[in-house]
């Protein structure tokens, strides 16, 4: 698959439910309202939906949601899925199948995971201080996904931590979470706040540029760029005292749209061509139409006949954010 500016489409990320556990403060609003069950595409739909895009070319697959772990028998989806890795016999299949977690879920599902044929994990971990978690969660407790990342190390599970910048609340901690990740054996991925859904709140107040962060890293941290690549928009520096990786994912500051090779798929059987734009494909239909795997594939091809170059995200202090409707919680990050 490829798009109109000739890139390939390797990597399908796909929301398997909207709901979440947690209410954290810069991905939506307390009292969300989820969308209705009747909607929603069931777990034999979603992995025949996958397995098309499987057969069109992807060789990653990340579940997300919302909270992909609160979906009821998650894993069979997964243990479907897994069954896609390992040696191309037919010139298609996975070499990666991965989640995003809030670690919430974990101690109950990384030995399944494992099993299942994941890998590695990106888990949602903003701060180390428990207080603070509950303040950025509503009400997640911290040793509940610290006790669910022990349990995707003893299982095997490599683990990559996603922390989003948050000005005035997490700034002061970000050299302690490099510390931390660098003594565990974590990665590190910081990321710029998204203008995506009605949050209650004003973008602007949490919006804290990557550029910044860098900054205050390298007054105590030696920080070496490295072309280190795995698959996402991060870009890579080895800190030079730990060993790790930490990425930086920059919407606004830099965006990384030009060498974009990912599309989204929601759990209602939507089609997200860019995660910063409107336009969407309605892949429901033509699954639920025929049997006929032709009729599903002409309509991912015409969905990515219509991948746009990049995204609108801005956020200014002179404007309003320009930003989209649909919460993040709908086609993950």
């Amino acid at each position: 698959m490829r798009d109109p500016f000739g890139r390939s489409i390797t990597y399908l990320r796909v929301s398997v439910t909207d709901r979440c556990d947690l209410r954290c403060v810069y991905c939506m609003a307390e009292d969300m309202t989820f969308l209705p069950k009747a909607e929603i595409l069931s777990l034999e739909e979603l992995e025949r939906l996958c397995g098309a895009f499987i057969r069109l070319g992807v060789r990653k697959l990340r579940l997300t949601g919302g909270e992909p772990l609160v979906r009821r028998n998650i894993m069979s989806l997964v243990r479907g899925l897994g069954r896609w890795l390992g040696p191309k016999d037919r010139g298609w299949g996975l070499d990666e199948l991965t989640l995003t977690t809030n670690g919430t879920q974990l101690a109950r599902y990384a030995a399944e995971l494992a099993d299942a044929g994941v890998r590695r994990v990106n888990v949602s971990l903003d701060t180390l201080d428990p207080a603070k978690f509950a303040a950025i969660t509503r009400w997640g407790r911290l040793d509940q996904v610290l006790a669910g990342i022990g349990a995707a190390q003893e299982a095997g599970l490599r683990i990559k931590i996603n922390a989003v910048a948050l000005k005035g609340v997490n700034d002061d901690e970000l050299d302690r979470m490099v510390a931390w990740c660098g003594d565990e054996g974590h990665d590190l991925t910081i990321i710029e706040v998204m203008p995506m859904g009605d949050i209650g709140r004003q973008r602007v107040d949490q919006y804290l540029p990557i550029s910044m962060v860098r900054a205050g890293l390298k007054r105590r941290w030696t920080l070496e760029d490295v072309d280190h690549t795995t698959g996402g928009p991060a870009r890579y520096v080895r800190v030079r005292e730990t060993g790790g990786l930490v990425g930086f994912i920059t919407p606004l500051t830099h965006n990384f749209c030009e060498s974009c090779n990912r599309v989204r798929l929601t759990c209602t059987g939507t089609l997200y061509m860019c995660l910063g734009q409107e336009d969407a494909a309605d892949l429901r239909a033509p699954l639920r139409q025929s049997d006929d795997d032709g009729l599903l594939d002409r309509a991912i091809h015409a969905a990515i006949a219509r991948k746009p170059k990049g995204h609108d995200f801005v956020i200014d202090r002179r404007h309003a954010p320009r930003s989209v409707s649909r919460h993040m919680s709908v086609t993950g990050g």
